[in-house]
C-alpha cells in the first residue's frame, strides 16, 4: 500500500473518530422520527430504507406526513427542496475550502455528505476540504441515522423517550468542539457567533419572519450575518493550510 493510500485511510478514519458524536446524536432524533414513521404506518425496513436514501431530519419528517395524507409526489419533492435549501448555502461555502482543480466528481460526493452538523465539524477544520474526511463522518452518521429510525419503528414504544433524547446531547458537545478552538484564534469569529445566537432568537419573534419556516429562517439569517460580517470584518484572500490534506500528494 502506497503512502498515498496509507493518507487516505488516515482521513478517512479521522472521519469516522470526528462522527461518533453525530452519529450518537442522530440515533437518537431518528429513534424519535421513527416513532413518527410507525403511526404513519412505515415498517422498521421502509423506515431503514427512507433513512439510507433522503438523509435528511425535517425533510423525512415532512416526507413521513405527506405520504400518510396521500400527497403527491410532486407535492413531496417541492417541500424536499424548500425544507433542505439551505444546504446549498454550506455547499457553496464548502466548495470555498476546495483545493482547485478538484474534480466534479469528489464536488458532488462533498455535497451528498452534507448535513448541519457535518458542515460545522468539517468547515471548522484547517486546511482543504477532503472528501475522504467528509465521506468516514458521513458514513457513521448514516448508518445510526438508519438504526435510529428503524429501532424507533420497530420498539419505539418500549424504550423511554428520556433515555433515548439524552443521548442527543453529543450534538451539543460536537458543536462546541467545532466553535472554541476557533474562536479562540479569532475573536471576530466568537463576535459572529454571538451574534447569530442573538438574531437566531429574535427571528423566532420578530413579526413576518417568525412566521417563515424553519428552513427559511435559516437561509435568511446565514445571509444577513455573513454579509454583515464580510462587510464589518472582511478576510485576506490566504491560502489554506493543508491539514485535511494529510500531506499525501
Amino acid at each position: 500500500m502506497s503512502k498515498f493510500e496509507q493518507t487516505k485511510k488516515e482521513i478517512f478514519l479521522n472521519g469516522l473518530k470526528n462522527g461518533i458524536p453525530i452519529a450518537v446524536g442522530y440515533f437518537a432524533v431518528a429513534f424519535s422520527l421513527g416513532i413518527t414513521a410507525r403511526s404513519c404506518g412505515f415498517n422498521a425496513f421502509q423506515g431503514f430504507l427512507a433513512s439510507m436514501t433522503s438523509y435528511a431530519s425535517a425533510g423525512q419528517y415532512i416526507g413521513f406526513t405527506l405520504y400518510a395524507a396521500g400527497s403527491t409526489l410532486l407535492q413531496l419533492v417541492i417541500m424536499m427542496l424548500i425544507t433542505n435549501a439551505r444546504y446549498l448555502l454550506m455547499g457553496i461555502a464548502l466548495n470555498q475550502k476546495v483545493r482547485e482543480g478538484t474534480p466534479i466528481g469528489p464536488r458532488i460526493l462533498i455535497g451528498m455528505t452534507i448535513t448541519d452538523e457535518i458542515f460545522g465539524v468539517t468547515i471548522s477544520k484547517p486546511g482543504y476540504v477532503n472528501p475522504y474526511f467528509n465521506v468516514g463522518v458521513w458514513s457513521i452518521a448514516l448508518i445510526f441515522w438508519s438504526l435510529g429510525t428503524a429501532l424507533g419503528i420497530a420498539v419505539g414504544n418500549i424504550l423511554p423517550l428520556r433515555a433515548v433524547s439524552a443521548m442527543s446531547v453529543a450534538l451539543y458537545g460536537m458543536f462546541l468542539a467545532s466553535i472554541i478552538p476557533p474562536v479562540r484564534k479569532d475573536k471576530a469569529i466568537g463576535i459572529v457567533i454571538a451574534f447569530s445566537f442573538a438574531f437566531s432568537y429574535l427571528f423566532t419573534v420578530l413579526p413576518g419572519v417568525s412566521e417563515l419556516s424553519s428552513g427559511n429562517r435559516t437561509i435568511l439569517l446565514a445571509v444577513v450575518i455573513s454579509a454583515a460580517a464580510a462587510l464589518i470584518a472582511p478576510r485576506k484572500n490566504e491560502e489554506p493550510e493543508i491539514a485535511m490534506e494529510g500531506g499525501g500528494e
